[in-house]
């Protein structure tokens, strides 16, 4: 039986005391000068300091002109940018820096854990920015920037699903922020506005959908765009509606309408149409796809990128993140990770105390050219535990190469073997059951069912530490024209982690509240505490991958699969890092449909496995020698309790996105 617990403490209670006594130093330390050549807060022991009034800021309202016309009214399209900026540095002929989060949920969805929207006075101007980086940000010298992607809010334009007219949405703004695109006073005519006031370097951030255009403006190299801060965050839209040919979810155009504004939805219906054109439901690389890949366009970034991933994030999956990752490795690119246990969240709502001086920091570094060492800082932090946390020089971690495992035959009625030997001959098969996901499968791990086939390691001598993306060659026959298959890794044995499947995705919402900067009577800086929301269990599945058998070959094209007949396929398992533990053992799962997380095919297969031409292979820290097995130990076979039930199988999730 699996036990849930609730942790019931503040974020401040996880925070280390070093820490906390080294921002009580920062607070109160005499000698503070102002970050050079900007009109930043004073800086103290490399942090800036709340120097400037956040009831006096500047408010006000801009449109730029993207120069396209998505809408086809005739006139380039003019995107809504609110501002909050400190009045003192403007009054003294200082310039200040830029944080910008460009979001289409400002009037729609919401931002944040309480789901908050942009609200206005009566002459236009923001009285509430979502989410705290105005609150904090502003009295420490920065000017918060807030834009309406195209067809959103107060934006003309229509929204394309992170296309070339939501890209060009924020790049237009880092443009005029650097004089080099037209601003207004008005969303049509008006006089023309000019950033005078910035110092033109940008650091752009935002969650979700909002992340997602930051990706993608880093990956035009614009001039002025210093920094990025993507969390859970699309590298590549194709990888958000598919995974190698199988549909993940229903289509763009469903998302496309549903942040659109009323306006638009009038105006728009060329483009939604060619939203639909496409992207077919088929799983083939389109056009419309390349459109919208940052990762090939890794090469252009000139910025510095923090990124945050949840590692269970089943939203916005983690090969986004890893594929993105490694691309960004591979053309050097300064950057820093945090890896936690929830799905989709916020640093914010789990590590609070901690995420909101090292933002600070960041920006401070890239924005205000502040030499406080972040950059030298370890480059990963991983949650290994509940609200327990690890660093990492670099990530992968150090010592990790890639490890081949062999997959063997079942002797018994149980699972088949995993392991590092040589490749033996052998056959497995499984028949798809599309109401069964992997948390069925897991929970059954130790139990022959019809429709999975499953391979675990002995009993581990010593902990595994698998940091970084996998992969799983199957060689597989189908008995009918289609076949979907999934492959997940699964940690086998008793721990407490983050539930993520539950209504917080590893996190619960307190009563009490928190201040995290200076608040307004229309915008409180105050927001609703969270803990850690926890649970034991008896197995853990840690990453995953899916694949459309038919897209064997390559993406450009699926085609009908010919009964009996074997096909080769390596299956991209997303990235993770995960310790099973000494006395675990590490099992692969092959099956079909993932019930809630892909969708079915059109037949219902029986697909035979050939053992001796599939393998796994995994990013080892230590190789092959970290899978020993304790010689003669025999694991307890598996309770067969499983979690919650599965998803929706839609997953049309437009407000989960973000």
């Amino acid at each position: 039986m699996i036990s849930k617990t609730r942790a019931l403490r503040t974020p401040w209670i996880s925070v280390p005391v070093a820490l906390v006594a080294a921002l009580a130093a920062v607070l109160t330390a005499p000698g503070a000068a102002h970050a050079a050549g900007t009109g930043g807060g004073t800086v103290r022991h490399g942090l800036s300091r709340p120097d400037y009034s956040y009831a006096d800021a500047i408010r006000e309202a801009v449109w730029v002109d993207t120069g396209l016309d998505g809408d086809g009214d005739g006139r380039t399209d003019r995107v809504a940018v609110d501002i909050v900026r400190p009045r003192e540095p403007a009054e003294a002929g200082r310039k200040v820096p830029v944080i910008m989060d460009a979001s289409p949920y400002y009037s729609c969805c919401g931002r944040g854990n309480e789901s908050q929207v942009k609200t206005y006075d009566a002459a236009g101007n923001i009285v509430q920015a979502p989410l705290f980086y105005d609150n904090y940000f502003v009295p420490r010298g920065y000017a918060t920037v807030l834009v309406d992607l195209a067809g959103t809010d107060r934006s003309d334009g229509c929204v394309d699903v992170g296309g070339p007219s939501d890209i060009q949405s924020a790049k237009a703004v880092v443009d005029w922020l650097n004089g080099r695109a037209k601003g207004y006073s008005a969303r049509s005519g008006g006089r023309g506005v000019k950033a005078a006031w910035t110092t033109g370097d940008v650091g752009m951030i935002g969650k979700s959908w909002d992340g997602t255009i930051a990706n993608g403006v880093a990956a035009t190299g614009v001039r002025g765009l210093k920094t990025i801060v993507p969390i859970s965050s699309i590298s590549s839209w194709y990888d958000y509606y598919f995974h190698q040919g199988a549909p993940l979810q229903d289509g763009p155009e469903w998302l496309s309408d549903y942040v659109e504004s009323d306006g638009a939805h009038a105006a728009c219906a060329a483009e939604q149409q060619q939203i639909i054109d496409g992207s077919p439901r088929t799983g083939d690389w389109t056009p419309f796809w390349t459109d919208r890949d940052y990762v090939k366009d890794a090469g252009k970034v000139r910025a510095s990128v923090f990124a945050v991933q949840g590692m269970q994030d089943l939203n916005v999956r983690t090969k986004n993140f890893g594929q993105w990752w490694q691309a960004l490795s591979a053309q050097g690119v300064e950057r820093k990770v945090w890896l936690s246990q929830t799905g989709h969240v916020d640093p914010f709502d789990y590590r609070r105390a901690a995420w909101v001086p090292t933002l600070q920091r960041w920006f401070d570094h890239y924005l205000l050219g502040v030499d406080n060492g972040v950059q030298r800082e370890p480059m990963a932090d991983v949650e290994r535990a509940v609200d327990h946390w690890t660093t990492d020089p670099v990530w992968p971690a150090p010592g990790t190469r890639d490890t081949a495992l062999t997959l063997g035959p079942a002797a018994t009625d149980g699972p088949g073997t995993l392991g590092t030997g040589p490749a033996v001959a052998g056959t497995a098969s499984f028949t798809d059951d599309p109401g069964l996901w992997e948390e069925d499968w897991a929970a059954a791990a130790d139990t022959a069912t019809p429709d999975k086939t499953v391979f675990t390691t002995g009993v581990l001598a010593e902990d595994l530490r698998i940091s970084g993306g996998g992969t799983v060659t199957v060689t597989a026959s189908s008995s009918t024209t289609s076949a979907h298959l999934s492959a997940v890794l699964v940690d086998l044995g008793p721990e407490t982690v983050r539930d993520h499947l539950g209504a917080g995705e590893g996190v619960t919402t307190l009563d009490t509240r928190s201040c995290y900067g200076r608040s307004t009577p229309g915008d409180s800086a105050c927001y609703l505490d969270t803990a850690a929301d926890a649970e034991s269990v008896d197995h853990n599945v840690f990453s995953r991958g899916w694949a459309d058998l038919g897209h064997y070959r390559t993406l450009a094209h699926g085609v009908p699969l010919t009964p009996g007949k074997a096909y080769t396929m390596t299956i991209q398992l997303a990235a993770t890092d995960h310790v099973v533990p000494a006395g675990h053992r590490l099992a692969l799962i092959v099956a079909g449909t993932d019930a809630g997380l892909i969708l079915p095919p059109d037949t219902t297969p029986t697909v035979g496995v050939d053992l001796k031409r599939s393998v796994l292979r995994l990013p080892v820290v230590g190789g092959a020698d970290a899978l020993r097995p304790v010689p003669g130990a025999t694991a307890p076979r598996l309770p067969s309790t499983p979690r919650p039930a599965a998803p929706a199988p839609s997953l049309r999730a437009a407000a989960e996105l973000g």
